[in-house]
């Protein structure tokens, strides 16, 4: 009996063993995340109240809600890259009503297949537009309305190549790019609104040249600096006239749950208007960050340019 208690004993060591080495070996692999999901989901608000202020002021109350997304999947040699970026917001001040602050829909899928290192022969597409009418007059309802959903809406489908040589850099070069501009809004068909040739048309075809890029920053912990840049060139007509865009977004982690984003766009497209645009933002409030852990290429044995 002792013999046989001796024996069990040394096999459920044995086991216990064998079971804690699988389990540390299961927890390195799941480490390995094809897909990656990174987001992040804001609401802010802004509020000013003003009574016998000799300063003067209005009362006013803001809001922003917006979420931005980094869908991928990294495995040998295939890059997936999804991006979604939307974000909306007003402002209700006493004595001008409801106004649009910020407004934006941004969708953006490209697939590489590597052919080198950090290089890849890609294909993708984009698509921007907006939710709501935009209007003269700092977004006056009573103005003269200039913009609306898909007016304009732009499409870009195309096919080039990637530079990604780490998760905070990505260059895309296509060559070849059909772009279309949208205009669905019956009131903005007219010929020069966003380059339609003739009233009543409802879309601009173009091909050319786009070039984007994306650069991230660590300033210092929990401040991050994100770079987006896009160029294109149409072939087709003018192909000096380039459409330009950049844009900045500072984001200042508090805790957890709040944050600061300061956000920066300038953009410059002869079809919309012969100067240069630029919004500014400026907010703080909730924030929640999705993270579904390590992906491939935080892996140090998947970064050839770290030295082991």
């Amino acid at each position: 009996m002792k013999k046989f208690l001796l024996i069990l004993s040394i096999f459920m060591g044995i086991y216990a063993s064998a079971q804690e080495e699988l389990k540390k070996d299961s927890v390195v692999v799941d480490t390995v995340k094809y897909w990656s999901v990174l987001g992040k989901n804001t609401v802010m608000i802004n509020q000013a109240a003003f009574s016998n202020w000799v300063g003067g002021g209005a009362n006013n109350v803001g809001w922003l809600a917006g979420a931005n997304y980094n869908i991928t999947y990294e495995k040998d040699n295939d890059l997936w890259e999804n991006i979604i970026i939307l974000g909306y917001g007003q402002n209700d001040t006493k004595g001008l009503g409801i106004r649009k602050t910020q407004d934006v829909i941004n969708l953006s899928t490209n697939y590489g297949r590597k052919f080198s290192k950090s290089w890849y022969f890609s294909l993708g597409a984009g698509f921007q537009s907006q939710f709501a009418p935009g209007y003269e007059d700092g977004n006056n309802p009573e103005a003269k309305k200039i913009s609306n959903f898909m007016a304009p809406g732009y499409m870009n489908v195309g096919m080039g190549i990637t530079y990604r040589p780490n998760d905070n850099l990505t260059v895309t070069l296509r060559p070849t790019n059909a772009r279309w501009t949208f205009v669905q809004d019956k009131e903005l068909q007219f010929a020069g609104s966003y380059g339609l040739k003739n009233d009543g048309d409802s879309s601009l075809f173009q091909f050319g040249f786009l070039g984007t890029a994306i650069y991230k920053i660590k300033i210092m912990e929990d401040v991050h600096l994100t770079n987006t840049a896009s160029v294109f060139s149409n072939y087709l007509d003018r192909p000096d006239r380039l459409v330009l865009a950049y844009g900045a977004l500072l984001n200042l982690k508090v805790n957890k749950y709040i944050s600061s984003n300061i956000s920066l766009d300038l953009l410059y497209d002869h079809n919309q208007i012969e100067k240069t645009q630029l919004k500014q933002t400026l907010g703080i409030g909730f924030a929640y960050t999705l993270d579904n852990g390590v992906k491939r290429s935080d892996r140090k044995d998947s970064q050839w340019w770290i030295k082991k």
